[in-house]
């Protein structure tokens, strides 16, 4: 079940929010390259990372999955931010260049499905970076943190449902090497642990980091989709039917 948009700003704020949205974007720095001109798309909760990468694109769009609920991004600007179906996002044919998922394969009810609505919206030789809970990793193992919830996977694993989609992936990178304590006032020691982590212990990071690249050498067969769900917008509070209001 994906965790409520709420939630997710709330532990972002957080001391070890900022340190888990730190620890991250460090590891997505080293995979990211340069994304000049390029087409951007956030998927799941992705706005602690898409105001860091987003400076040099052409545009950056941000799709939150319609059972976690969406914010107002960028802060200040128009808003850049829908509400979609993961497995069918609004979007033409090779229309992004890049892809950022973070919390969001670890809760599909099929990876498979929504990995190949990503191969779709890719253009040619374009992007996918995903960020998902280790299975092998310590966080993993504790719920007050986003990454404690949904299913965990490992490299096998990531790599299986991304091949099947015709992803490929191309380079791994890791991050949240320190424990999910309260990290606020020792940020020193935390950082310790993350470079030894990095270089020590990598099988054991809180989240995996793959980039893959859209394969054009085979074609996708078209299939239909397994799972389908109709949202229907609720403008009025739950008993507020004119049937049932007082003339």
């Amino acid at each position: 079940m994906l965790i409520d948009v709420i939630k997710l700003r709330e532990y972002y704020a957080s001391p070890l929010g900022i340190a888990s949205a730190n620890s991250i974007s460090a590891a997505l720095t080293v995979l990211w390259g340069e994304s000049r001109n390029e087409r951007v798309m956030g998927l799941g909760y992705t706005t602690p990372w898409l105001d860091r990468f987003n400076a040099d694109a052409e545009c950056t769009l941000n799709f939150m999955p319609a059972a976690q609920g969406a914010l107002h991004w960028p802060t200040g600007k128009p808003s850049a931010t829908a509400l979609a179906f993961e497995e069918q996002l609004p979007l033409a044919d090779a229309s992004i260049d890049r892809v950022v998922m973070v919390h969001l394969l670890e809760h599909s009810e099929n990876p498979s499905e929504t990995l190949s609505e990503i191969w779709r919206i890719l253009a040619p030789n374009g992007k996918l970076f995903v960020v998902v809970p280790n299975r092998r990793g310590l966080w993993a193992r504790f719920e007050h943190t986003p990454f404690g919830t949904g299913r965990p996977f490992s490299r096998q694993q990531l790599t299986h449902f991304l091949t099947a989609s015709q992803l490929s992936p191309s380079a791994w990178s890791d991050a949240l090497h320190f424990p999910p304590g309260k990290t606020g006032r020792r940020p020193r020691f935390r950082n310790n642990l993350e470079t030894l982590g990095r270089k020590f212990w990598p099988v054991f990071s809180g989240v995996i980091i793959v980039e893959a690249t859209k394969n054009m050498v085979q074609g996708v067969s078209v299939i239909s989709h397994q799972s389908r769900r109709i949202f229907t917008p609720i403008l009025v509070p739950l008993g507020s039917s004119k049937a049932n209001t007082k003339k």
